[in-house]
Formats: structure tokens, C-alpha cells, sequence
């Protein structure tokens, strides 16, 4: 992780009212990866559970960083070092303090699955009448979100933030750092199940962030969610979703194509895309967009204009085979709305189903990859292949259809390279750590 700073003299002057301390050299970019590190950066040594930032000070030095913020001093390392208690804390106190020295409208983005297309389709709408900031890559994290932070400056009047959590707590935390005046949950799922224990716990957490909203801010909520209604805020509430209650009420219509027109309120807003997933993100984003002033024929525009990250349900068409890359994380209810946009794509050809494990389930991660299995055998997958452990139950529960286990990916690679044929297309899904976008790579190219 690693930004430039957008006013390295201001951050100076900062840092010194903070740590009472000030390197030499002039500050213009802060990294919590040494490998990633340029001359001028603020090397912050982080200390997790696996890695020491400390051990890297050499790497840092050998960069030309201008300075490592340390909670203790190498002195077998030529290279001026600040010492303060704790960096993590340190950079979060830089991080909030220079927020909080901006006028920006925050807004704040959480849920189980949709959070970056949403985050990224609200930056993309706003862009067309504001400078706006948000979250790059997966910056999201106690870690990462202070990072965005620091890259606001004075010309940026709107800020979409993304926000992760693995723990109670952490939704909260991040909403002290960054102050939002509105907020988006987008859904509540069986995700991070190995930390939270428990569905209820991921609802709660990820209410903290309509607890930590303002009186004279908004709340936007999904009342298609259950799980969602029941959540208190001090906010103003506007609701939207596929019932006609809704604040933001609407309905989907597809063209022979398969592709899906959302009518929102009476109003047209074609998504371009047979993923009725993004549809959902696409209601999400118009919502908010519209009720935060932005007119919707620039909504209309800028959807028609959105083209989606690599590796969160990204189609395009390699070969003759479409190829839908959704490869970036996976939790139970995202693999099953996956599996439904396989067969919302009309082709001439077989699909495929190319399964990765989904992580951090816990103890559901059997029962959730079988239900994965159950769900490729119910729709009649043409050939589900699936790669690691603990996708090995779901290619077992996968009755009556062509279904295979692999424990590697070359060998999957290999035995997809002799089915896929022009005409065909792929889904692949996974969680992230699985790295399944390497046999998109394989298969298809770069």
C-alpha cells in the first residue's frame, strides 16, 4: 500500500505538530510496503501478526525514503528513523486530523457484497460534476483506509469510501477516522464467517455504520435485505429496492440480448449488463446519486459509461468464449447471484463453472461449497471444475452433472484448454487468495 501525497508541505508541518519530530528530507509519499517504496516516501513499519515492518528498514533505506516511522530505533541501519509508541496509531491520528481538516462530504460504503461496484459506480456518477475522492484497490482497512485519507486535498468536494471489516468494531473505528455524513450498506451475507462467528455479528457490525452517521446526514438502505431493517441511525433514512414501497422503487426488463433496464421510479436506466447483481449496485449507486443532487440524465450517462474492475464479475470475450471474471472474493450469497448470471447470458454454447474455495467460512465452509454444488447441479452447469480443499464438497454434492475436483491449477488450466470452445462461456469464482484470474491467464492470455 502506498500513496503520493497531494501537499507534502502542509503534511510537513502536520506530522511535526503530531510527533513533535521532523525528518530532514521532505516528505511526498507515505508506503507500508517496502517493496512498493520511492524516493521521498514515509516508510511506516507495521507490526501484524506475520511480518514486521522493522525487518524491511533496510529495503526502505536502499529506496530513499525520506524517513521510517519506528516504535524502536535499528541502529544498524543508517536511516533517519522517527520513534513513536505506535505507528499504526500515529498514521491513523495523521490520517483523521487531515481529514478532518477538509470540507468533503464523506460518504461511507459497507456490506457483505457489492461495496466496491457500488463505491466505484458513485465515484464514477459524481465525477461528471465533482472533484471527487475515494477508495482505490482494496485500501479499505484499518490499515489502507487511513492512507486515503491523507490523499484528500482542497479541490475534492465528495469522498466514497469503502469499508472492510473482519472483526466487531472495525466499522466503527473506521467511521472515527473519517467522519461520514451519509451511508450505504449494501447487503448482509454469511462473509468473514471464521472472525465474525456469526451472521448477526456481521450485521452489527457493519450497522456501526449508521450509528456513527449525523443527524443532518442520510442513511441509504436496501430494504430488500432482512437483515438490513431493524438498524438504527440518527440519520435520515431513503430506502430503495425491487418493491414499490421503496423510496427509490424498481423493476428490471431485459432486451433480447439478456441485457437489463432498470425503471426506477418511472424512469429508464439501462444497465448494459444481464448481471442482475450489478443491477442491484447500479439501483444502489442511482439512489444515493440522485438524492445527493446529481440529475438523472448524468446518472443515465454515466452507468452507460461504467466499466467494471477485473476480477468483480468483469465479462468480456476471449477467444469466442465470454469470460466472466469474478475472481476477486466469494462468500456463499455472491457465488450463488454469480451462478445466476451464468444463465441470465444467452449463448449457442456450454457453460462453465470454474469454482474456487470461498475462505474464511469457519465451520460453514462445508455446508456453504456444498450448497454451491447443489445449486451447479440444480441449474444444470454443463461442467463445474473446482480447485482447492475445500471446494472438493462442492464438486461431491454436485449430482447428475459433469463435475471434477482439481488440486492444482495447472492441471485445471490444462483439462479446461480441451473443453471451452468458441461459443462456450466461463465463470470464474473464487476468493481472492485463491489467485484463479492465473488460469483466466492461462486458458485465454493476458
Amino acid at each position: 500500500m502506498r500513496i503520493d501525497l497531494p501537499d507534502p508541505e502542509r503534511f510537513m508541518k502536520l506530522f511535526y505538530e503530531i510527533t513533535s519530530q521532523q525528518p530532514e528530507a521532505k516528505i511526498t509519499g507515505v508506503t507500508l510496503d517496502s517493496r512498493e517504496a520511492r524516493p521521498g516516501d514515509l516508510f511506516i513499519a507495521m507490526v501484524g501478526e506475520r511480518v514486521d515492518g522493522h525487518q524491511f528498514l533496510p529495503q526502505a533505506s536502499g529506496a530513499q525514503c525520506s524517513a521510517a516511522l519506528v516504535s524502536e530505533r535499528d541502529d544498524g541501519v543508517d536511516f533517519p528513523q522517527i520513534v513513536v509508541e505506535d505507528p499504526a496509531a500515529t498514521v491513523s491520528q495523521l490520517a483523521t486530523t487531515w481529514r478532518r481538516s477538509h470540507s468533503v462530504e464523506v460518504t461511507g460504503i459497507t456490506g457483505s457484497n457489492g461495496k466496491t461496484t457500488t463505491k466505484d459506480l458513485l465515484i464514477h456518477i459524481f465525477s461528471v460534476r465533482h472533484v471527487v475522492h475515494g477508495t482505490r484497490g482494496n485500501y479499505n482497512t484499518h490499515l489502507g483506509l487511513p492512507l486515503t485519507l491523507l490523499e484528500l486535498d482542497s479541490l475534492h468536494s465528495q469522498s466514497f469510501l469503502e469499508m472492510g471489516a473482519n472483526h466487531r468494531g472495525d466499522i466503527g473505528y473506521l467511521c472515527s477516522l473519517s467522519l461520514p455524513r451519509h451511508g450505504l450498506i449494501t447487503n448482509i451475507a454469511p462473509a468473514h464467517l471464521s472472525s465474525f462467528g456469526s451472521v448477526e455479528a456481521v450485521r452489527e457490525t457493519k450497522g456501526e455504520l449508521f450509528e456513527a452517521l449525523p443527524e443532518n446526514g442520510i442513511a441509504f438502505i436496501n430494504s430488500d435485505d432482512e437483515l438490513l431493517k431493524g438498524l438504527t441511525t440518527p440519520a435520515e433514512k431513503v430506502t430503495y429496492g425491487f418493491n414499490p414501497e421503496c423510496n427509490f422503487s424498481g423493476d428490471m426488463s431485459r432486451n433480447n440480448k439478456g441485457l437489463i433496464t432498470l425503471i426506477v421510479n418511472g424512469e429508464k436506466l439501462p444497465t448494459g449488463s444481464a448481471n442482475q447483481t450489478f443491477a442491484k449496485n447500479v439501483l444502489a449507486a442511482s439512489a444515493a446519486s440522485s438524492t445527493l443532487g446529481i440529475p438523472w440524465e448524468d446518472i443515465q450517462h454515466q452507468v452507460a459509461t461504467f466499466s467494471a474492475v477485473a476480477g468483480r464479475c468483469r465479462m468480456e470475450k476471449r477467444n469466442g468464449v465470454i469470460v466472466i471474471d469474478d475472481t476477486y472474493n466469494a462468500n456463499l450469497i455472491s457465488t450463488l447471484a454469480a451462478l445466476d448470471y451464468l444463465f441470465d447470458i444467452p449463448v449457442t454454447g456450454k457453460r462453465h463453472f470454474i469454482f474456487g474455495d470461498m475462505l474464511e467460512l469457519g465451520v460453514a465452509s462445508k455446508d456453504h461449497h456444498r450448497q454451491v454444488g447443489q445449486a451447479a447441479s440444480e441449474r444444470g452447469v454443463d461442467q463445474f471444475m473446482c480447485y482447492g480443499p475445500e471446494s472438493a464438497a462442492a464438486a461431491e454434492a454436485a449430482n447428475g452433472i459433469e463435475a471434477e475436483h482439481f488440486d492444482d491449477k495447472d492441471s485445471l488450466a490444462e483439462a479446461l484448454k480441451d473443453t471451452v470452445i468458441e461459443g462456450d462461456v466461463a465463470l470464474f469464482k473464487a476468493s481472492r487468495g485463491m489467485e484463479l484470474e492465473s488460469v483466466i491467464k492461462q486458458v485465454f492470455g493476458n
